[in-house]
Parts: C-alpha cells; structure tokens; sequence
C-alpha cells in the first residue's frame, strides 16, 4: 500500500543559486519519493503563486502534511493533489505556495511510483502510452529576462525534428550550441551564458537568427537530418502600454503580428512561443490562422507549419486553455507543473489540449534543478515536444534521463 506515512520540507539551492522547496514523501510500506520545484524568471501574471521558501516550507508543515500523512494515499494523484488544494484554499495556491504545493505533488508520484518498482513515465501514463518520445528543443541563444544586454527575444531554440532517437537529438543540440559559440568567436562577439546555459551575445535579434541559421546549416550537414528553428519570444516582458518596446523600435499589434509571420516564413520557424502579449487572445487566434500548422517530429523532414504556442497565455491552466481553444487562439500548449501547482491540474491541461488537437509541449524554468520528473511527464503523455535547455548539470539531468527512458523503455 501506499499509504503517506512521512513528509520533509527542505530549502534547497535552485541553478540561479535561490532557496527553493524540495520535498520528501515515504509511504507505509518502504516506499521513497523526492521532487524539487523550480522557479521561473519571465513568469505570466496568471500563474500559481511562488511563495518565498522558507514561507512556502512553514505553510505547507502547518496546512498540508497533516491532511497527508496517514489520510492519503500516494498512488492516489488526485487525491494527493486534491488534498493540496484543500489545505491551501485559494484558487492560486497563494496560500501554501505552488513551490511547496508542486514539489509535492511530484514527490508522491516518485513514492508511488517506488512502490510499484516502475519507471515514473510508466506510473504516471501507463504501460500503453505512445510510441514516440519528445524531441528536445534546446535554447541555444538566450536574451530577454535571462540574459542582461542580449537579445529582445528571450529564446532562441534548436529543434532537431529529424532526429531517429532522442539521443541523437539531445547530442545535435550540444553541436548546435558548440556552433553558435565558434561562429560568435569568429565574429568577435565575446558572450557569457544566461539563465539556462544559453549564449548570451551583445547582438540583436536579427543577428542571433543568422548566427543560429548558420549553425543549423552546419550541424544538419553534420548529423544527416533536419533541423529546424524556434522561438520564444516572451512577448509579455516587451509589452508596455499598448505597444511591444524592442530596444531600437516599438510596434503596435498589427505590427508584431506581422513581423512574426515575415520571422516565420523567412525562418520556416517550427515553434512560436508567445509571440504576443498573455492577453492577446484575438490576436493569437490571428495569427494562428495565419502561420499555424502541425509540424510533426515523428516523422522529421517534409512537415510543414508553425506551433504557435501560448505559456503566459494559458499558463497551464484549464480555464484560460478552454477559452483559447473557443477562439482559435494558439496550436499548442506550453505545460510546466509549477506554473499551476500540481502534476494532477498539468495531465488535465494535456488532456484538454490533445482532446483540442493542440501540441502540448512540457517544459522546465529557467531558475532549475537536478529534478527529472519534466522528463518522465512528457514520455507518460507523449508530447511531441519538451523544452529542457541544452547545456548546464540541471538542464542535461533531463536531457540524459530521457536517454535512459528511450534505452529501457
């Protein structure tokens, strides 16, 4: 059985050297469960409330471990996460905070899935879950809110769809990075790395695509199959007072619209991630219409159309996916279970989405751990896509698990 019969709440160090929330959970019967949660820099104003550590850690001792241990079974998600909610009593986790709340809420499916001597992927989706695992973009050039003096646009990603194995595709992303540090050199940019491992070059964004377009080129030479671009522009962090503020130029909304789709065509982008603002719901219908499609890394080349992908706009949240999903806003879902506190409210939002037809994509923040269960999630729901990074011990501890998950799988 799996009943809880133990809780610890620790402050651990996240990769940007803050204190987060790192949980423990044991079970009746031997069972041993160990999540963290991370933390991220550009986060959407919809999202679950991230309370400070030591707060979130004495919250969650005071209201939550006493409706969890010897009442709640932990191979029972729902019923750990539904506890969780009911401690905390607010609709945004403000209470316990979603940090505690979400490591948590991983930590009893890391018990749970102890208990049963399976793989976490295999616990969470089943033993019949899809045959694909996710194609790992890698951000390569990094700017925004992680990387100071850099580029307007926040991400700029690698996305080796034709890669045969996620091996081969997490070793073209670290050759896609090398790339774009020797090309940099040649050009006498000098760049240090941002928030997640990234190049952080004092270039602009039209420079940072060329730099990427190129290695690209060089490296698909290399490896024999297709890569292609994407972005995450983070365009809430650019929004003030009507208009998108570049570091040279401003645009109004038909504006950013259509140097989006001039950025797609010209780049046959594979991914789009909030090219507007988190409120913009018409204008992600829109653009949608205009660029979106399905491209598909399970069979690589030839697979055309754009993910036009909403974070800040759904912020893996039912409610504001649904409402999306009504008016045709957005393709695709970026789905991060601290963003909305619990492995339980993460599977709906994917559930929702794949029901919709939407790609959902599992990602991780830019302030991160050594946690692995993004990677486990995204095999159990067979998103086609994860965001890990590409480079750094707390991005590479999901890369190389999903190397692990394809070689025993």
């Amino acid at each position: 059985m799996t009943l809880i019969t133990d809780v610890a709440l620790r402050r651990v160090l996240d990769s940007r050297g803050n204190p987060t929330v790192e949980a423990d959970i044991r079970t009746e019967n031997g069972g041993f469960g160990r999540a963290r949660a991370p933390s991220g820099a550009s986060t959407g104003a919809f999202e679950a409330v991230e309370r400070p550590a030591r707060e979130a850690i004495a919250a969650a001792r005071e209201q939550a471990v006493p409706r969890l241990v010897g009442e709640v079974y932990a191979g029972d998600q729902r019923s750990v996460d539904a506890a969780l909610r009911a401690a905390d009593g607010t609709d945004d986790l403000s209470t316990i905070g979603a940090n505690s709340a979400v490591a948590l809420s991983m930590a009893a499916a890391h018990a749970a899935a102890d208990v049963l001597g399976a793989p976490l992927f295999q616990h969470l989706g089943g033993t019949f879950r899809g045959d694909g695992f996710p194609v790992p973009l890698g951000n390569v050039i990094g700017g925004g809110e992680h990387a100071a003096e850099s580029t307007d646009i926040q991400e700029f990603l690698a996305a080796p769809v034709g890669a045969p194995s996620v091996e081969k595709a997490v070793f073209t992303n670290a050759a896609v990075h090398e790339a774009v540090g020797d090309l940099l050199a040649d050009r006498g940019v000098a760049a240090a790395t941002g928030d997640e491992g990234a190049w952080a070059p004092a270039i602009d964004d039209s420079e940072a695509l060329s730099v990427l377009a190129e290695a690209v080129e060089l490296v698909s030479e290399d490896v024999g199959f297709e890569i292609r671009i994407g972005l995450d522009v983070a365009a809430a962090e650019l929004y003030d007072e009507g208009v998108y503020r570049y570091s040279h130029t401003t645009r109004e909304l038909d504006e950013q619209m259509a140097y989006i789709a001039d950025l797609v065509e010209r780049h046959n982008l594979v991914y789009v991630e909030d090219p507007l603002t988190e409120t913009e719901f018409e204008g992600f219908a829109e653009l949608t219409e205009q660029v979106g499609g399905h491209p598909s890394p399970r069979t690589g080349a030839g697979e055309t159309g754009t993910l036009v992908c909403g974070d800040d706009l759904f912020v893996t949240n039912v409610e504001r996916l649904t409402r999306g999903i009504e008016q045709g806003a957005a393709n695709s879902i970026l789905v991060k279970p601290n963003q909305i506190g619990t492995l339980t409210a993460a599977f709906d939002a994917t559930e929702r989405a794949v029901a919709a037809g939407y790609s959902p994509v599992i990602s991780h923040r830019s302030g991160e751990t050594e946690d692995t269960t993004i990677a486990h999630l995204a095999v159990a729901t067979d998103a086609p896509f994860i965001k890990t990074g590409t480079v750094g011990g707390e991005r590479t501890a999901k890369l190389n698990e999903l190397i692990r998950i394809e070689h025993n799988a």
